[in-house]
């Protein structure tokens, strides 16, 4: 492998595109490129567990002899893309990352990846995940930790962890994730990516369980905003596989965000806290500046008060009888969970249906209060995660400036705190901290305004200028 077949893995998903539909580089080399960046990188990283690579090299030859033939190309033809490993792909091994499922091998795609394959996406592998992704550290028995791209010795949080190390780093130039709690933001924030959670129903969720629920969706993990929206125009769509789904009021996020070239006249509110938990001090501050920055360049960037924190007990409870609910038809091992898993299903298990008629009465009120503010504004900025990526040993934060949390899940509620309410949120560089590490930047909007959002990510790591994690530079010649 050349340096200059190397440097196709520093190209973003668009270059690699257009490379391709030009006969300027072929889809075995890009995959090949990819292959080798893998093999350099993944050892350290461990963010690819599945390596599906003969299936992949078949695809790249099969999507190399369709170039040749004159045929329709589709936006992502012959680019490598991972899929989360909770997500089931024909033929390459899903496990969930559980001991239940280590030798799982799905004879159907989920809707999500037969789509993603449909506009030409070859499917390179399975990244990694907490059990059942359900922790925000992506570690869990059968494959061990993923890595942060920026320092090995930290985490890439979860549960999309995989997904994000993985493209930060070069592996892919895009991945599949999703999205619970904060299971895309929080991993992009991390690794110093662009990653979004779309409107509930844009993305079809077969066969995911529970099928009429909001809560956990499928989204892209890119290195900038125009790879996303690239991404997720080929996953949003009706389906009738799934009864919440919807079609979107624009038919393409890629070809929106090239309108939306400047903030001018753009009303976003910048909010330190959303949650009550406090904002470690330099991240607050990077965010600001973040955000001061798209004032100077013209949008009404106004710093207010907005707190939602009341609504961190009734995330808890839609969260416990969500565990179930995922978790019904594998009841019966409840004690060979893990940990995390186990804690969560046992607290759901325990819940009224008196604390979940509570609980829904607090999420529409909160809802309302979002509702309110975006009559007042387009857009709504906050710290995409309190803290900076924390050690790889720690299963989760345990305190922001002293103050201890009061469960495990409290450090990610400026993110869970939009899935409870179903809103769209992204997350994009917004900095570095003083010891090189990527900060984050939330980025809410209203429902269906993904591509304002990605819009406005795309504005936002613009002037970040966070550059490559320096790790990965150095492994590659």
């Amino acid at each position: 492998m050349t340096i200059s077949d190397l440097s196709l893995t520093r190209k973003s998903a668009r270059e690699l595109a257009s490379l391709i539909a030009s006969g300027q580089a072929s889809t075995v080399e890009v995959l090949d490129a990819h292959l080798a960046a893998i093999e350099a990188l993944n050892p350290k990283l461990n963010a690819i567990i599945t390596l599906a690579a003969d299936q992949a090299r078949a695809a790249a030859k099969a999507a190399q002899a369709a170039i040749r033939s004159g045929a329709k190309l589709g936006p992502l033809h012959g680019l490598p893309l991972a899929i989360k490993d909770v997500t089931p792909t024909a033929g390459i091994r899903t496990t969930y990352a559980s001991p239940l499922f280590k030798d799982h091998v799905p004879q159907e795609d989920a809707e999500v990846v037969r789509r993603l394959k449909a506009a030409g996406a070859i499917v390179i592998g399975k990244t990694n995940t907490p059990e059942f992704a359900c922790g925000a550290n992506t570690d869990n028995i059968l494959f061990g930790p993923t890595r942060n791209p920026w320092n090995p010795a930290l985490s890439p949080s979860g549960s999309s962890g995989g997904s994000a190390a993985a493209v930060a780093s070069g592996m892919v130039p895009l991945a599949h994730g999703t999205d619970f709690g904060c299971s895309i933001r929080i991993p992009a924030a991390f690794c110093g990516i662009v990653g979004i959670r779309p409107t509930p129903g844009l993305v079809p969720n077969y066969p995911m369980a529970l099928a009429w629920d909001p809560g956990q969706v499928h989204g892209p993990l890119a290195r900038d905003a125009e790879d996303a929206a690239l991404m997720l125009d080929c996953m949003i769509g009706f389906s009738r596989l799934s009864p919440i789904s919807v079609t979107p009021p624009w038919s393409s996020a890629a070809v929106e965000i090239k309108r939306a070239t400047a903030p001018k006249g753009l009303r976003i509110a910048f909010v330190p806290d959303i949650a009550g938990i406090g904002v470690e001090q330099e991240i607050e501050s990077i965010c600001r500046a973040s955000a001061q920055r798209l004032e100077a360049e013209g949008a009404a960037v106004e710093e207010i008060a907005f707190d939602v924190s009341d609504g961190r007990p009734p995330y808890q409870v839609w969260r416990g009888l969500w565990m179930v609910g995922q978790r019904y038809r594998e009841l019966a091992h409840l004690e060979e969970f893990g940990g995390n898993l186990k804690g969560n299903v046992k607290s759901g298990l325990q819940l009224t249906a008196i604390d979940f008629a509570a609980a829904e009465h607090k999420r529409q009120e909160i809802f309302h209060r979002f509702r309110g503010l975006f009559e007042r504004f387009d857009v709504l900025l906050t710290p995409a995660a309190p803290v900076r990526p924390f050690p790889l040993t720690m299963n989760f934060p345990n305190e922001i400036n002293g103050r201890k949390f009061e469960n495990y899940v409290d450090w990610i509620a400026p993110a869970f705190l939009v899935t409870l309410v179903s809103l769209p949120a992204a997350s994009a560089p917004a900095g570095l901290t003083s010891d090189g590490l990527p900060v984050g930047m939330q980025i809410v909007a209203p429902r269906f305004q993904e591509p304002l959002i990605l819009a406005v990510a795309a504005l936002i790591q613009r002037s970040s200028g966070i550059g490559w994690p320096p790790h990965c530079l150095a492994k590659l010649p």
